[in-house]
C-alpha cells in the first residue's frame, strides 16, 4: 500500500492525482495544485521525527540554492499525514515527458549526436550553477532516470533531478564521500578515495557515451562488470568507433570526461559546459534539437494515443496546458512524432493555438 491514495487531499491546495514512481526511501505523486497546476510531490517512507525530516529534507533545501532552468524547480516542503502516519514531503516541478531513460528507449539503439550534445550540454549548465556553490555542491547520483526531459517555448529543456545524495564537498578537501549507481561511478568513487566535482563530470560522460552508443564505456561485459574498478585497465573505445556520425572533437570531449584520473578531467561541469559550446561554435551550428533516426521506428500504440488527446484538447477551451503535457509524452516516446510535433508542440508552451 502507498502512502498516499489518488484523490487525497494533501493540503488545502494540493490533491494526489496518481503515482509516479517509487524507490526504496521515497514514493514521487503527481499532484494538481489549485492554482499552479500539476506538480510532482516527493514522499519520504521514513517515519518523520523532528531529527529524520529535517535530514531528508536536506534535498529541498539545497534544492533551494539552486534556481536554474536545467535543474528542477522547488515548491514547497513539510509534513503530511499518511497512511503509515506523518512523513516528510516536497514539492516540485512537474515534467510530463518523464526521463532521459524514455528518450534514449524511443532512439534505440543510439540517440542523434546533436540531441545528445544538446542534453549533455543542459545538464553540465544545470551542475555548473551546483559545482560553483562555495563549498560546491556535488550531485553523486548523475544517471538517465535522474535527468528529466521536457519542453517549454524555445524547445527541449532539460532539468537535473533527484539531488537525495547531493551534498556539499569538505571546504578544505574539496571532496564528499563516495554515493551514486555503480554503473556510473566514477573509479575514484569506487576506491572510496572521495567524490569530487569531476567525479560528477565522469557520470555526464557515461551517460553521453551510453547516449552516443548505447554501451557503458567501461563494460567488459561480464556479469559483475559494474562493481569491479578492474574494467577501468583498458580504455574505452571512441564512441565514433560505435557511431560513425560522432565527430573527433566530441569523440576527444567526452573520453576526457572518462579519464580514469580525476586531475585529467575536466575539472568541473563549468569546463566541460565551455568545451561543448566551443565545439559548437567551431561547428558553425546552433544547437537545436534533432529531428530523429534516418529511418525512426514506428510510433507505438500509446505514443499515437497521447498524440491523438493532446491535438484533440488543443481545440478545447482552457485545455492548452494540458494537451502540451499529453504531447511532450508523446514525442518523448517516438522520434517520427518528435519530428512531426515538435514545433507545435513548443507553440502550445508559449500559449500559441494553431
Amino acid at each position: 500500500m502507498t502512502l498516499l491514495a489518488n484523490g487525497d487531499q494533501v493540503t488545502e491546495t494540493l490533491v494526489v492525482d496518481r503515482l509516479l514512481g517509487e524507490g526504496a526511501f521515497a514514493e514521487v505523486h503527481r499532484v494538481r495544485h489549485e492554482f499552479l497546476g500539476w506538480q510532482a510531490m516527493k514522499v519520504f517512507k521514513r517515519v518523520a521525527s523532528l531529527d529524520d525530516t529535517r535530514t531528508l529534507l536536506e534535498e529541498a533545501r539545497l534544492l533551494s540554492t539552486l534556481g536554474h532552468p536545467n535543474i528542477v524547480r522547488l515548491f514547497d516542503a513539510g509534513t503530511v499525514p499518511t497512511a503509515k502516519g506523518v512523513r516528510g514531503f516536497f514539492t516540485m516541478e512537474y515534467v510530463a515527458g518523464g526521463s532521459l531513460e524514455r528518450l534514449s528507449r524511443a532512439h534505440s539503439p543510439t540517440v542523434p549526436v546533436e540531441l545528445v550534445v544538446e542534453v549533455a550540454e543542459q545538464i553540465a549548465a544545470g551542475l555548473t550553477v551546483a559545482h560553483e556553490q562555495d563549498p560546491p555542491i556535488l550531485h553523486r547520483d548523475l544517471t538517465l532516470a535522474n535527468i528529466l526531459v521536457g519542453y517549454d517555448g524555445s524547445g527541449m529543456r532539460i532539468r537535473i533531478s533527484d539531488f537525495g545524495l547531493a551534498k556539499r564537498a569538505d571546504p578544505f578537501t574539496m571532496l564528499a564521500s563516495a554515493q551514486g549507481t555503480f554503473a556510473f561511478m566514477a573509479p575514484e568513487v569506487l576506491r572510496r578515495e572521495g567524490y569530487s566535482r569531476a567525479s560528477d563530470v565522469w557520470s555526464v560522460g557515461t551517460m553521453a557515451y551510453l547516449l552516443l552508443t548505447s554501451r557503458l564505456p567501461y563494460d567488459d561485459s561480464g556479469p559483475l562488470s559494474s562493481y569491479s574498478p578492474s574494467r577501468f585497465a583498458r580504455a574505452p573505445l571512441p564512441p565514433s568507433r560505435y557511431n560513425p556520425e560522432v565527430d573527433a572533437d566530441l569523440d576527444r570531449i567526452v573520453l576526457a570526461t572518462l579519464d580514469v584520473a580525476p586531475a585529467n578531467r575536466p575539472a568541473s561541469a563549468a569546463v566541460l559546459a565551455a568545451e561543448l559550446r566551443d565545439r559548437r561554435r567551431n561547428r558553425g551550428a546552433a544547437v537545436t534539437s534533432a529531428d530523429g533516426a534516418v529511418d525512426p521506428p514506428p510510433p507505438s500504440a500509446r505514443a499515437l494515443q497521447l498524440a491523438a488527446e493532446a491535438l484533440e484538447l488543443s481545440r478545447r477551451a482552457g485545455q492548452l496546458g494540458r494537451a502540451a503535457d499529453l504531447m511532450e509524452e508523446a514525442v518523448n516516446l517516438s522520434p517520427e512524432l518528435r519530428a512531426r510535433y515538435l514545433p507545435k508542440l513548443t507553440l502550445w508552451r508559449r500559449g500559441v493555438m494553431l
